[in-house]
């Protein structure tokens, strides 16, 4: 399909990959490594993988490293992997969210390409000092806000853009789980725990974690830039220090309104990302767990179904496919999508030059964006639900 035919296309052997964390036990990283590998763009070499040395010379035995290109730090690999002929020209950070600002910078010092996931940093300070160095290296920053690589993702901001809904009037977010209704950082579950700890999270929890997916999302299909929240941050289950319910109204620049809920207590929920965006002219909405199809109401005219690869997608929409219609794509895919238009810049910057105008992916500016939204959020909260400027 399309990204296949792009890749081969593009030539130059695959892009030498390493990653920091993600060894075992960890989830992301797997995911990761499974996307990079999709569409057949990269070949993982180097790694990180753990802080402890032992696990991340068994995770890294695990995956078919070498052993002299298994690390023990970050600080290690980034200087090791620069000075080698052969090193490294693009990594992977998959830690908890207190690493990634460090581990991006020894990196990017390193005149080595970064792809993180997200959120970006743990502060706003932090992810503007990335984006500093990030212009200064003249290197790609890569965010892996992976649900803007769905296909009827693409296909939503491109009708946004063509003025097929008029003037957007009301964006509504939504990011339910239930995976932390019960204190599962205290039962023994790893993802838990680092997830609900401020000094690794952050100063987020649930806002951090999947309400700023939510609050991308949207921004990423309306073009939207948010001015003001207020928001309502709870942490319903005893004893934990960070949210774990979000309710937030939002304030666009142009006069449009927002509501964005993201909870990980809403029992009967397991990953319900939903996003709904009404204009003067039509509205649309699509739901995560069933990411093929999009719907779409023009204003007095009956409901209209776009499928994946099939009937209304646009070439923003087929250019991001890889199978026929009626064959699913989802998740890895999604994750995929962002890894193949980061192989196509990083290809690009091999022969000095810039991608091709329809490489889209999250950049550190939509980090920073993250971040403020995140802060403003809580401060607002901690104020008493209360209008707050972002930014």
């Amino acid at each position: 399909m399309a990204i296949e035919a792009s890749n081969k296309e593009a030539g130059g052997g695959r892009i030498r990959l390493g990653m920091v964390g993600g060894g075992q036990g960890a989830f992301i990283g797997a995911i990761h490594r499974m996307a990079a590998r999709l569409d057949d763009q990269y070949e993982l070499v180097a790694g990180a993988l753990s802080s402890s040395v032992e696990k991340a010379k068994a995770s890294a035995a695990d995956l078919g490293l070498p052993a002299d290109r298994s690390y023990g730090s970050f600080e290690e690999m980034a200087k090791a992997e620069a000075a080698r002929p052969d090193g490294i020209e693009a990594v992977s950070i998959v830690t908890p969210n207190h690493m990634h600002a460090p581990a991006a910078k020894a990196f990017l010092e390193a005149g080595i390409h970064v792809i993180c996931d997200k959120p970006i940093t743990t502060t706003v300070k932090e992810a503007e000092e990335l984006a500093a160095l990030v212009k200064k290296s003249g290197k790609l920053f890569v965010l892996t806000h992976n649900y803007t690589g769905y296909p009827m993702i693409r296909q939503a901001r491109e009708m946004v853009a063509n003025g097929d809904l008029g003037e957007i009037r009301v964006v509504q977010a939504e990011y339910p789980q239930d995976w932390l209704t019960e204190p599962a950082e205290r039962l023994g579950s790893k993802q838990a725990e680092w997830r609900t700890d401020p000094k690794r999270s952050g100063a987020g929890g649930a806002i951090g974690d999947i309400g700023t997916h939510a609050y991308n999302l949207a921004a990423f299909v309306t073009g939207l830039k948010s001015e003001q929240v207020l928001a309502q941050l709870t942490s319903f289950v005893e004893g934990r220090p960070l949210d774990d319910d979000v309710q937030i109204l939002l304030r666009y620049h142009g006069g449009a309104r927002g509501m964005l809920w993201a909870s990980q207590v809403a029992v009967g929920n397991e990953n319900g990302l939903k996003l709904r965006v009404y204009g003067t002219k039509g509205g649309l909405e699509w739901t995560q767990a069933d990411p093929n199809y999009l719907w779409f109401t023009p204003f007095g005219k009956p409901k209209q179904l776009f499928t994946r690869a099939g009937s209304g997608a646009g070439p923003a929409a087929t250019r991001v496919t890889r199978i026929p219609s009626g064959h699913p794509e989802g998740y890895l895919e999604g994750f995929a999508t962002i890894y193949a238009e980061a192989a196509r810049a990083i290809r690009a910057a091999r022969e000095g030059n810039k991608p091709d105008a329809d490489v889209i992916y999250p950049t550190v500016d939509d980090g920073i964006d993250g971040m403020k939204f995140i802060e403003a959020s809580v401060a607002s909260s901690k104020a008493g639900n209360v209008w707050t400027k972002i930014g």
